[in-house]
């Protein structure tokens, strides 16, 4: 069925009409939808949209079957269950982001994180783990320790060392790397970390750096002009670090035997989709997303500094040994860094999901204090905060009990933010910083709640102020009562209903019915004389399919692939159109590949079992119990369309 919602990342591109005329297109228990409403999401889910009769018509259905659950579920009280309002609310937080920053500071981080793509930072660092909610105890611990391997390094020490060594570095791969993270550019760390790299001098070390992964500090080693973006196939061996010296070595013979075949003129896509481990990508030939400026995927450092090293379109590197095995890369294509008019809306959008937005955030409040006509009463009211906080705050022992008075502390709109309200706040969100006094914390604290408490008055202006968040709330808020709705009365159901779903099987058999088929072995074969040889062997009764695999791939494990299987010969395209009997068949070419069959019994075409159909079955039913639900929903919430309105869409 056609999706009736689309990604959070769908960007609205339909202007709502803010015109006193907007004609109702339709109606469900008397509440009207609207033309505009009504288009704006017609035109979401339709790219290539017509205006015809037979395809409103047919979106309308659609339309009416999705506003009849959204009702249902309404009517039944999805819309206030604890669970469902706060994951509304954890999406309102998230679309809402966008419009809480400062438009002009966002331009500024946008000019900023083109220049950073032009170059590339070569860093490594020392992570020390702690919790983003960790107490002031564990935050103050982590500082320390980092502020000593941090004097240690200054003191002459090797960075490597000192990160790999006891009480060192918390990530997990510093026995590889010695915290050495190759060339990175803007977009492919934390903004944090990002920030830090690119502000420290070359050959000295941050201080620490907080992210959402604990505190860090880095070495800045080296930087070079970015290298452009890179896109390449790959064909790999898996090889870990846990496999055997025999296994190890079968990988690099089998990648070094695959590297000669394109040496002699293979097919580089074609031996991806045979022979490579990395199922993802062989379909599509070894084709990898791309990689490098611009771009927020790395690849392993061996990977790239082969795939950049190669100097032309279609030039194919030697194996290349990673953590993951061996990679065979074929350079696809090469692109310097675009032109800043060319990347600006690609980087508006990665800004705008980075912490860069947070940034913005100060500036946009100061927008908002004189857009409201902000007015601060802090000289009279924040006395009774610095008497009573102390020690014990920074413990979390501190009670909002200890504020008595309420007066207002600033006043924003004609809306007042109280003594008690900023209590409240100490008391949920306790925090300290190494070497601060109680006052300084309070200070900080008291930032912190007066921006998050504008910002927060500003969410709940942004239905009036901005149609297109509005309508996109709207959609969020019908998809998660959808969903939950769906679940219980159709998904789950189907699966939970174990006798109506072997009844529904009962009744309807003839649809679940297998096509003849074969119990066989597959032997497949590299060419005509493997073939040859395999059909050989196993005329002899006593040879089963390990003896010939091992003896046919001794020197090669291309020459030869097994499959044991029930197999339907006619959606089987090596064996649809073969003569085939009990026992040994072949050796016959099909599809540039040679096959000897040994069949074990030949099956015809019957019935599948419950078990054997299970999947298509529940599936069936589901379909059979949404019908039927629809239908009593149908007689249940009313629905008139205004055909008139409908049917001039196009003229909007």
């Amino acid at each position: 069925m056609k999706s009736l919602l689309v990604s959070v990342t769908c960007i609205l591109s339909l202007n709502l009409s803010l015109a006193q005329s907007d004609p109702t297109v339709m109606e469900i228990n008397g509440k009207q939808v609207t033309k505009s409403e009504f288009l704006q999401i017609y035109l979401k889910n339709n790219p290539d949209p017509k205006y015809d009769k037979a395809a409103l018509d047919e979106y309308m259905e659609l339309f009416k079957k999705f506003k009849l659950k959204v009702a249902e579920a309404e009517a039944l009280g999805y819309d206030t269950i604890p669970k469902l309002k706060r994951e509304l609310e954890g999406y309102r937080k998230s679309l809402a982001t966008p419009y809480l920053v400062d438009s002009e500071k966002n331009e500024e981080m946008i000019k900023q994180a083109y220049e950073r793509l032009k170059k590339e930072v070569r860093a490594s660092h020392i992570l020390i783990r702690v919790d983003e909610n960790a107490s002031s105890a564990d935050t103050l611990a982590a500082w320390n320790k980092l502020m000593a391997l941090k004097k240690r390094i200054e003191n002459g020490e090797d960075f490597a060392k000192v990160a790999q060594g006891p009480g060192g570095s918390d990530d997990p791969s510093v026995a590889q790397n010695g915290g050495d993270l190759g060339y990175f550019t803007a977009f492919q760390m934390v903004y944090p970390f990002e920030e830090a790299a690119y502000t420290t001098a070359i050959g000295k070390v941050s201080m620490p750096v907080r992210t959402r992964f604990g505190y860090h500090i880095l070495k800045v080693v080296g930087e070079r002009p970015a290298r452009g973006t890179m896109t390449v196939a790959h064909i790999m061996i898996s090889s870990g670090k846990d496999d055997t010296p025999e296994q190890a070595g079968d990988a690099a013979k089998k990648a070094q035997e695959i590297y000669d075949k394109i040496q002699k003129g293979e097919n580089f896509e074609q031996l991806a989709s045979m022979f490579s481990d990395d199922f993802n990508s062989a379909e599509k030939g070894g084709v990898l997303p791309p990689f490098g400026s611009g771009t927020t995927t790395r690849m392993l450092p061996e990977f790239e500094e082969a795939a950049f090293a190669l100097k032309n379109d279609g030039e194919v590197s030697k194996p290349v040994k990673t953590l993951y095995g061996y990679h065979i890369i074929k350079r696809i294509s090469w692109k310097d860094i675009a032109s800043f008019e060319v990347m600006k809306k690609d980087l508006q959008n990665k800004v705008k999901r980075d912490d860069r937005a947070k940034k913005t955030q100060d500036y946009f409040v100061q927008k908002l204090k004189k857009e409201y006509n902000y007015s601060s009463k802090l000289s009279k009211t924040i006395a009774p905060f610095y008497k009573t906080v102390d020690t014990t705050y920074v413990k979390g022992g501190w009670s909002a009990d200890k504020i008595t008075s309420d007066k207002p502390m600033f006043v924003l709109n004609g809306k007042s933010f109280t003594q008690k309200q900023f209590a409240d706040y100490l008391a949920k969100n306790y925090a300290t910083v190494p070497n601060t006094t109680p006052k300084d914390i309070v200070n900080m604290q008291f930032n912190n709640w007066e921006k998050a408490s504008i910002l927060a008055y500003e969410e709940t202006q942004l239905e009036r102020k901005h149609p297109e968040f509005k309508a996109l709330m709207q959609e969020y808020h019908d998809g998660i009562l959808l969903y939950e709705v769906m679940s219980d009365k159709v998904w789950n159901k189907a699966s939970k209903d174990t006798s109506g779903l072997k009844d529904f099987y009962r009744q309807n058999m003839s649809k679940y019915q297998w096509k003849e088929r074969t119990d066989a072995v597959v032997y497949e074969c590299l060419n005509k004389e493997i073939a040859a040889k395999v059909y050989k062997m196993l005329q002899n009764d006593t040879i089963n399919s390990k003896h010939v695999l091992d003896k046919i791939n001794a020197d090669s494990e291309l020459n030869l692939r097994v499959r044991t299987n029930k197999f339907e010969i006619s959606e089987t395209p090596y064996l649809k159109g073969q003569t085939l009997k009990k026992g040994l068949n072949g050796p016959y070419e099909a599809e540039g590949k040679f096959y000897v069959v040994e069949v074990e019994s030949m099956i015809p075409a019957g019935p599948k079992s419950f078990d054997e159909a299970k999947g298509a079955i529940t599936a069936d039913y589901q379909s059979y119990l949404e019908k039927n639900w629809l239908d009593e929903l149908a007689k249940k919430h009313p629905i008139k369309v205004n055909e008139a309105v409908l049917y001039k869409l196009q003229e909007n």
